[in-house]
């Protein structure tokens, strides 16, 4: 079965200008060449530092922003070049849940009015259709259909973003992009949220693309995982091997961070990068990672590393594994 989406080589520049006539004097690498696929029912999570560019893959793949370069696909449909006009009819089978609950709901309108939108603009649904409508996915999301009348200053963190969630269900779509929806809220209406979009998931056959930083959050909702490092995909594979079995430096560093039982921390061996993360309007030669990687050989100050696949389903850029090297770099020699 072909995938819901494909992305090939996925670019998107910044361009930083300068004086009164506004010359372009240089360029923020945000995305610099990311290829993936999400099939039809799967969760990719998109994971890394802030600023390694996940919410603009997001927003780029909605085409949000319009991309550099690279093609984006669409039940195979390039959609890389389509305008405003022709991208209308895509805009129902994708939908994104905003990071910010505070930021994303129209102040003025009501809850039921934000949820009811979509509707008026790609359906033109009668008014007593759309609020049945509206109150069917207030109880879906666990929203009491009274509330519809309510404004978002009313709601707690929590029952907005239901609010988001419920908005970005009202067209039916196929493919909800998740701009680390839970990083804002509370750590047990985090695992509410969570569950909440699994379900739905479930009923509804989603897509997700999950961006986020907390890789326990990652874990518990994806089914593959792609670990971003300063604009480019440094390891890709299903979950369960992500965690037990990291083939980059990189994410073999963000997996030690993770916080751990007291017990389970004493024997583990932590792994510290030094430095800072490279500015992305000058990113270093090579690989984007070797100013920080412990392992780092001058082949890696020199020639970028392909995203390789190192193991069957199981993706790496990294010279390291260009021998056949196939056990985890913590188990090193």
């Amino acid at each position: 079965m072909s995938p819901l989406v494909e992305v090939r080589d996925l670019k998107k520049h910044f361009p930083i200008t300068r004086g009164v006539l506004a010359r372009v004097s240089g360029q923020v690498h945000a995305v610099d060449g990311v290829s993936f696929h999400i099939g039809r029912g799967e969760t990719l999570g998109l994971v890394g530092e802030s600023g390694c560019g996940k919410s603009t893959v997001g927003r780029t793949v909605l085409k949000l922003l319009p991309p550099t370069s690279g093609r984006i696909f669409v039940d195979g449909a390039d959609i890389t070049d389509l305008d405003a006009a022709r991208m209308f009819p895509y805009r129902e089978k994708m939908q994104m849940i905003y990071q910010d609950p505070y930021a994303s709901l129209n102040p003025r309108m009501t809850a039921g009015d934000i949820v009811g939108e979509p509707l008026i603009i790609h359906r033109s649904t009668a008014r007593e259709e759309r609020k049945e409508r509206v109150a069917r996915l207030f109880e879906r999301v666990g929203l009491r259909p009274e509330l519809m009348s309510s404004y978002p200053h009313e709601f707690s963190g929590g029952q907005r973003q239901r609010i988001s969630i419920a908005r970005a269900l009202a067209l039916d779509p196929e493919l909800i992009i998740g701009d680390e929806p839970v990083s804002a809220l509370d750590v047990s209406i985090q695992a509410q949220i969570i569950n909440l979009l699994m379900d739905l998931q479930d009923e509804y056959r989603l897509s997700y693309l999950f961006v986020a930083h907390d890789l326990a959050v990652v874990e518990h909702i994806s089914h593959r995982v792609a670990v971003m490092y300063l604009g480019r995909i440094v390891e890709l594979t299903d979950k369960t091997s992500l965690f037990e079995m990291p083939l980059h430096p990189y994410t073999e560093a963000l997996l030690s961070a993770v916080p751990v039982p007291k017990a389970r921390a004493k024997r583990r061996k932590r792994t510290i990068l030094t430095g800072d993360v490279p500015s992305p309007i000058k990113p270093p030669p090579g690989c984007h990672f070797h100013t920080r990687c412990r392992y780092a050989m001058p082949r890696c100050r020199q020639e970028a590393p392909a995203l390789r696949e190192v193991q069957p389903g199981h993706w790496a850029a990294c010279h390291l594994h260009d021998g056949g090297v196939r056990f985890p770099l913590g188990h090193r020699s």
